[in-house]
């Protein structure tokens, strides 16, 4: 009987507020869907970084038998070659450390940015093995700024087919990745303010309505969480359809940005996928709880005392 009345009371309060009620579902849903858009760009950073490495970073790719500059005489590197290349690396003072990646290493993110596409790419691509990738050596730098010494010094060492700055390539990209970012959580956080703020109009507007029915329920010693529970229950189903909505409007942009143009044109980065998007929704689901009930547990002790 008590579910019932919470149940029914809910839903007079939403029809009675519908305005209201619409307003804060397109403002949480807004301020999810840019808060999600920001942990999505987020986790492409990282899958950026994992694919070519800091900006603090500059890669030694090692000669091979498909080489063709002046220190490799389309040979593979030798071990001696390799140990005085890592002997460079070791007393450069240039040098913070450096990680060695084997060509099985690098087949496998090879696969990733253009064997896991569709089958045309497989068909382009799906020729290359092993023994045509390269061993690399990624090197991080003490300061991005002072680069040249080792630079210059790695690329006259036998054995060492090229030596490629990432900041070069990487610095429009996290550029406007950290722009992406930042402006969606930056817009997101402003939102989520005005979430809370529509909340509480919400919850003062239905309180008002309602001023009669509240204070029959305390004459008859109804509990302040009893009293509260319609209100919890209208917020926490305005909240769930503006998750709906967020999660829907994330999952379009990885269908058809990520999966309908990045993943099958280009190959710069392995991208965002599926489980990153699914993770995303998890979270903002999480947060479009919080964001509803936590502010209606605050203010319905303040207009609830009747």
């Amino acid at each position: 009987m008590a579910l019932k009345y919470v149940v029914s009371e809910a839903g007079i309060g939403l029809r009675r507020n519908v305005s209201m009620s619409i307003a804060l579902i397109i403002t949480i849903g807004v301020s999810l869907t840019l808060a999600g858009m920001g942990l999505l760009f987020n986790s492409q950073t990282n899958k950026t970084e994992d694919s070519w490495g800091s900006k603090l970073q500059i890669t030694v790719a090692l000669c091979n038998q498909n080489s063709q500059g002046p220190n490799c005489k389309k040979a593979n590197v030798t071990p001696e070659q390799k140990t005085a290349i890592e002997e460079v690396l070791h007393t450069n003072p240039e040098v913070a450390s450096f990680e060695h990646r084997t060509k099985a290493e690098a087949f496998e993110q090879y696969k990733k940015l253009y064997l896991a596409k569709n089958a045309d790419d497989k068909k382009i691509y799906g020729t290359v093995t092993v023994n045509d990738m390269q061993e690399t050596y990624w090197v991080k730098l003490k300061d991005p700024q002072k680069y040249q010494g080792i630079e210059s010094q790695l690329a006259g060492t036998p054995g060492v087919d090229n030596v490629r700055d990432l900041r070069e390539v990487l610095k429009p990209i996290y550029f406007w990745m950290s722009i992406l970012k930042w402006g969606s959580l930056v817009v997101a956080l402003f939102l989520v303010g005005a979430a809370i703020l529509e909340v509480a109009n919400t919850i003062r507007l239905a309180a008002y309505a309602r001023r009669k029915e509240i204070a029959i329920m305390r004459l008859v010693g109804a509990s302040t969480l009893f009293i509260a529970l319609p209100f919890l229950l209208e917020t926490l189903v305005a909240a769930l359809v503006g998750v709906a909505l967020a999660g829907g409007a994330l999952c379009l942009f990885t269908w058809l940005f990520v999966y309908g143009h990045l993943r099958g044109h280009s190959h710069m980065s392995e991208w965002i996928d599926w489980s990153d998007t699914l993770t995303t929704v998890g979270m903002i689901a999480v947060l479009g709880v919080v964001l509803a009930l936590v502010p209606t547990l605050v203010m319905t002790r303040k207009y609830l005392k009747v």
